[in-house]
């Protein structure tokens, strides 16, 4: 928590309970008493997460995203669902950091792009 805005960490410890963690060491948070709260409302318990490092929600993995976002209120399973074999690991967006996606010919790495077939050819006059 020593990287979450103060008014969080302090709402957290009044009203929060915490329902889960996920692999990566992000803890997820709901207001005590979870839906019992607004029974008997239009409103929806209040759902949140303190992240372990860089607060960044690409990072939250989509067993997680689905209940964050109140698509269910199941909580996913300890260590997550099982995976199918066709399915890869959660990555955060790496977009905009070292590690971002550069293809051969990009104005940030070296070389130069293949020519491809959409390319266009400037017209020259005979």
């Amino acid at each position: 928590m020593a990287g979450t805005p103060l008014g969080t960490r302090l709402f957290t410890w009044l009203k929060g309970e915490l329902v889960g963690q996920d692999q990566d060491g992000n803890k997820f948070y709901r207001t005590k008493g979870g839906s019992e709260v607004h029974k008997n409302s239009l409103r929806s318990e209040r759902r949140w997460v303190i992240y372990n490092g860089e607060p960044e929600a690409s990072r939250v993995s989509a067993d997680w995203h689905a209940w964050i976002h109140h698509t269910t209120d199941e909580l996913p399973p300890e260590g997550g669902y099982a995976k199918h074999d066709w399915q890869q690991e959660h990555q955060p967006n790496k977009t905009g950091t070292a590690e971002a996606y550069r293809p051969q010919g990009s104005m940030l790495k070296a070389g130069e792009r293949p020519r491809v077939s959409g390319d266009y050819d400037a017209w020259q006059p005979e």
